[in-house]
């Protein structure tokens, strides 16, 4: 039995979700997968609603578009990934005494729009910084931004591991903060599937083989981790790969069970109600779903 996995973002940050395949632990369970990243012109709620996909990388606040139009979401949040925001901060220089109001007056290369820059204002918010206060350049992030900070634009850049190792690594960044410890676990992002999926036996197998997959992530050595999914990410050093694996770890990024923590929604709802995003507060079990019982 195949199990067709789908990517909104991809990057080392999902590696619980990667080394399903990476690591071997679908095999595990007698299951097969393929995985890609959502192509332009769809979603991956789309494509996993429809059926053309079984589970997909998503957050739960992909859900509160459908919600404030008083409609039910067409996916079920049924595990987590990150109960971290993982993005980073890197800079032009080393600067072990960062604080965040270093950000003023300089140039910000960060990710707009959606999620991660609700998430940015947020941890700004709570650092005493306005981020509309702050000189922007947009970017849809990735392989974008990469090339839009080597051309030198920014003086700050925003972005998911390993692009900031990769930054390290090739000598034209150094980390220096990250906006995870910032909220605090938070209902980040999540893997979603037809609310009806949870019930086959295709859905048992596969939650134990993610459960499996994300305790080892993140207890694993680093280096382990970034060797099984060097094959995911040509276009980085391994050793990038390894640092940003080490430092989720140390985050605890991927610390705890696959289920969806009710007191990390509702720091997600924090979020998104301080950006005006929502206009409620919307139920957990509007939303979320257990994982599928394993044996």
């Amino acid at each position: 039995k195949t199990i067709h996995l789908m990517a909104t973002r991809h990057s080392a940050f999902y590696s619980p979700f990667i080394a399903c395949i990476a690591g071997g632990f679908l095999e595990k369970e007698g299951l097969k997968g393929t995985y890609q990243v959502v192509p332009p012109g769809t979603s991956t709620v789309e494509e996993v609603a429809s059926g053309r996909m079984d589970v997909g990388q998503s957050a739960v606040s992909q859900s509160f578009g459908p919600l404030e139009k008083g409609e039910k979401p067409p996916v079920a949040h049924f595990a987590q990934i990150n109960r971290y925001d993982g993005f980073i901060i890197a800079a032009r220089e080393a600067d072990s005494s960062f604080q965040w109001s270093k950000l003023k007056g300089k140039k910000f290369l960060h990710v707009h729009g959606g999620q991660p820059e609700a998430m940015l204002r947020y941890a700004l918010y709570k650092e005493g910084v306005d981020l509309d206060e702050l000189d922007r350049i947009e970017s849809k992030g990735g392989e974008q931004m990469m090339q839009q900070w080597l051309s030198g634009e920014g003086d700050y850049f925003h972005e998911q591991g390993s692009y900031p190792q990769q930054l390290e690594h090739l000598g034209k960044g150094h980390v220096v903060a990250a906006v995870g410890p910032s909220i605090g676990p938070v209902a980040f992002s999540s893997l979603v599937c037809r609310w009806e999926w949870t019930d086959s036996d295709d859905a048992k197998r596969f939650a134990a083989a993610y459960s499996a997959s994300r305790q080892w992530v993140n207890n694993a050595d680093p280096m382990a981790v970034a060797k099984a999914e060097a094959d995911f990410f040509p276009d980085m050093a391994i050793d990038a790969i390894a640092a940003a694996v080490a430092f989720y770890q140390k985050l605890d990024n991927w610390g705890g069970d696959i289920a969806i923590d009710p007191q990390d929604y509702e720091t997600t709802l924090d979020v998104f109600t301080h950006s005006n995003r929502i206009r409620k507060r919307h139920d957990y079990d509007a939303i979320i779903i257990a994982p599928p019982e394993t044996s």
